[in-house]
């Protein structure tokens, strides 16, 4: 039986992974969950599954979920809170597997944590990877445990790279690049030149998938892309320079994998993040499920170029990649803060690589000893990234540089 914490539980991540614990009793226990601001369906949850902790956000979100659980004849259920309450959750004795799927750097030290307490992680979390993965993968070294990827796209990796050899650290060596397939968002085909007039909704207006605010605009810009493109390189020790994004507008080939000798694996499934949670859940083992592709209902599959011209994000994503360290902190940052910039309209679409090369030229080169220097880091350039915004509508202004 694995015990599993899962961070963000009330999130579409951890509300799958919920889904395939149901579906396999036998062999998955809910431990512990971090739910965040959502205490209505934290209540449910918890009620439910009869985790051995609970966090919320606020002391007294903590308060009256405690009551409501003891009034439930509950009591036994420990109920904490914050940043020192999601460690709790990822850090309990009793848990063997954490999946982190908390949106953005707030799970970045419980996930850390979980790591460094010797706890198998699942990663749904591409921040914690862009802005922290050489602390966290150095750790997860030194643990000697494996950090296994959600994302879809990094799952697919991960399940084609089992057809090649390992060396001695566990890092590939009959790999020749990493193929990322990325749908090319709502404005594949839209002129460069008609960019700076691209509204909110249509940047929201997704063709493929249905997501959050932020990723979708992330994936309108091809920054989600980049930040995988971080991701893929820390997960899987491989140089900016072998990892490839290519445009795939179906969707259907999630990843592949290149070999030296010229073959190429690629991987292909449903669209149902319950899959590669399973896998996740499982690795090594692979165990039978329901959730099937049709083979038949594939005609045609698309592939093209980037255009990093027109999507400069990629570009500054592959400069972060290559300079690591501070870059991709500031990177993730000021993305961050100019997309919710653009979804308030008070910059453009346009707007958002600009504001981004600005706080990145900004950040000197540096490389993060602890996750209290990210954090630290990560405010500050949020912090440039908020003056940036303003300096859009003040041109002129100097910029100030992170000291």
């Amino acid at each position: 039986m694995k015990r599993i914490a899962i961070l963000g539980s009330t999130g579409s991540i951890g509300r799958s992974t919920l889904s395939v614990v149901e579906s396999y009793p036998d062999r998955f226990e809910v431990a512990t969950l971090a739910a965040g601001k959502n205490t209505e369906l934290a209540l449910e949850q918890a009620l439910r599954w009869k985790p051995r902790v609970v966090s919320v956000a606020d002391e007294s979100d903590a308060d009256a979920l405690r009551a409501r659980l003891r009034a439930a004849g509950l009591p036994e259920i420990e109920v904490v809170h914050g940043a020192a309450g999601t460690v709790r959750v990822a850090t309990h004795p009793e848990v063997d597997f954490v999946v982190s799927a908390i949106v953005g750097v707030s799970g970045l030290e419980a996930t850390y944590e979980a790591v460094k307490a010797g706890k198998t992680v699942g990663l749904a979390n591409k921040e914690c990877l862009v802005v922290a993965g050489e602390l966290i993968t150095a750790e997860s070294h030194r643990q000697g445990k494996p950090l296994l990827p959600i994302d879809s796209e990094h799952n697919a990796v991960h399940q084609c790279l089992r057809g090649g050899r390992l060396d001695e650290d566990e890092k590939v060596d009959e790999v020749d690049r990493i193929w990322l397939t990325a749908s090319g968002g709502p404005f594949l085909k839209t002129p460069k030149s008609e960019f700076a007039s691209i509204t909110v909704e249509q940047a929201l207006n997704h063709p493929t998938w249905k997501m959050g605010k932020r990723i979708t605009i992330d994936s309108a810009t091809l920054m989600n892309k980049g930040f995988e493109v971080i991701e893929a390189c820390r997960l899987f020790h491989m140089p900016p320079e072998r990892v490839q994004v290519i445009v795939h507008p179906q969707s259907t080939i999630h990843s592949m994998v290149e070999f030296v000798d010229g073959s190429i694996l690629a991987q292909f499934s449903v669209t149902d993040m319950r899959l590669p949670i399973l896998y996740a859940l499982t690795y090594p083992e692979r165990i039978p499920s329901d959730l099937r592709f049709s083979v038949m209902d594939l005609r045609h599959l698309d592939f093209y170029p980037p255009d990093m011209a027109k999507f400069p994000c990629l570009r500054l994503a592959y400069e972060a990649a290559t300079a690591g360290g501070a870059q991709t902190i500031a990177l993730n940052a000021a993305d961050e803060v100019a997309v919710a910039a653009f979804l308030e309209r008070r910059v453009g679409f346009d707007d958002i690589p600009r504001i981004i090369e600005q706080v990145m030229t900004a950040t000197p080169a540096a490389h993060l000893e602890s996750i209290h220097e990210v954090l630290v880091l990560d405010t500050e350039a949020r912090l440039l990234a908020s003056e940036m915004v303003e300096q859009r509508r003040q041109k002129g202004s100097p910029i100030r540089a992170i000291s």
